[in-house]
């Protein structure tokens, strides 16, 4: 009761109204010991019972609408999903729809067709190999011990950190190198085929664009940037055969990942929003084009709320 009424409190709805984003990216069969933030099916359906006891859930595009017209409800929120992994329709979706609740699941459709991020191909080199010792140093990194689940832990947050900024190309030459040095074989597919696409429509799921594959938009030429960002959305639009409105940056920091010229690009494709990862919800002050969104991590149904109450009281982003 507490909660809800701090909850009510800081996001009281109509034009003082506030908006929360919750952003996953995968939900998993069983928990994954090497990456042990990713919820399995059964902890994320009992966040999703937490959140639902707790707010107004709402699908973003409406939400979004009502939000900057001044008619929000109290406790607001909506939940994004990021990449366009096939557990999202697999588990995700089934959950949310047993539960009565919607969410946004903004793909990158360069991964369809059972296509692997270049992250995902580390995280599955560094799960595959067989040796106590991965020496990253001919490929510009260090060396990563791998003797127990918490060295392979450190290596699967690690490695991917010191890439993620590099060009497009790049990144993808260095998963390559790793997964040979690793002797890992092929990665798995884990990403999601169009038919799952439109299956997430039949199941009362929203879909967002994230452009085609992915890439830090700071680090496209503006010519590039643009294509990315127009040719997701053309791209869903023909898979779908309707309309995409959504758009989230990949990676998403502001400032870092994009900036108000890129955020000014998906507002010229056609797209009636955008969103980021800065942490923060959104006010009829906030730009309609960089709507903050955040993960509360805690598997505790108390802390799990508390990061909630924290999130909103944290200042609003205005907007640009």
């Amino acid at each position: 009761m507490m909660l809800r009424a701090s909850l009510s409190l800081l996001s009281p709805g109509g034009r003082r109204g506030r908006l929360s984003v919750l952003i996953f990216h995968r939900v998993r069969p069983a928990p994954d010991p090497l990456c042990p933030d990713i919820p399995d099916a059964r902890e994320f359906e009992a966040q999703m019972r937490w959140v639902k006891v707790w707010f107004n859930v709402l699908p973003l595009d409406r939400a979004i609408d009502m939000l900057y017209d001044g008619r929000i409800p109290p406790r607001a929120l909506a939940v994004t999903f990021d990449d366009g992994y096939a557990d999202n329709e697999e588990l995700a979706a089934p959950i949310l729809s047993r539960l009565g609740m919607t969410a946004t699941f903004f793909v990158a459709p360069g991964f369809l067709h059972g296509g692997c991020m270049w992250n995902d191909r580390v995280v599955e080199a560094v799960r595959r190999c067989e040796a106590e010792m991965l020496d990253l140093s001919a490929h510009g990194l260090e060396r990563y011990p791998l003797r127990d689940l918490a060295e392979r832990r450190s290596a699967v947050w690690t490695i991917p950190r010191r890439i993620m900024h590099l060009e497009q190309t790049q990144r993808e030459e260095i998963a390559e190198a790793i997964e040979r040095t690793a002797r890992a074989g092929p990665a798995p597919r884990p990403m999601m085929r169009p038919e799952q696409v439109r299956n997430l429509r039949k199941l009362g799921m929203d879909v967002g664009a994230h452009t085609i594959t992915h890439p830090i938009l700071t680090r496209l030429a503006p010519g590039a940037a643009r294509d990315e960002i127009a040719g997701a959305k053309e791209e869903l639009q023909r898979i779908l055969g309707e309309p995409v409105q959504l758009f989230a940056y990949p990676n998403g920091v502001p400032g870092q990942d994009y900036t108000i010229e890129h955020a000014r690009m998906a507002r010229e494709c056609g797209f009636s929003a955008a969103v980021s990862t800065a942490r923060g919800s959104a006010s009829m002050r906030t730009d309609r084009f960089q709507i903050p969104r955040f993960t509360p991590w805690d598997r505790t149904r108390l802390r799990y709320g508390a990061r909630l109450v924290v999130n909103l009281a944290r200042p609003q982003p205005l907007a640009v």
